[in-house]
């Protein structure tokens, strides 16, 4: 890979790794308990959920960029 490809690399990796620190202490405050004692059908119905809304977080983005795309043509 060429330096410009590992410093991306590298940013993202820093960059998730301080999202993920954040995210997961959150949920923790929120909903306490210990995700390793959940069963795995409530892991994979939580983890369903937080996809939906990512599909329609991604969906409203898409829609606001075109949106825009669209007034400045």
């Amino acid at each position: 890979m060429t330096n410009e490809q590992e410093l991306h690399l590298a940013t993202i990796k820093a960059t998730f790794s301080v999202l993920v620190d954040a995210k997961y202490r959150k949920g923790q405050a929120e909903h306490g308990g210990d995700l390793l004692d959940l069963g795995e059908l409530q892991l994979v119905e939580m983890a369903l959920e937080e996809a939906v809304d990512e599909v329609v977080y991604l969906l409203s983005l898409r829609e606001k960029l075109t949106k825009r795309n669209i007034s400045n043509t």
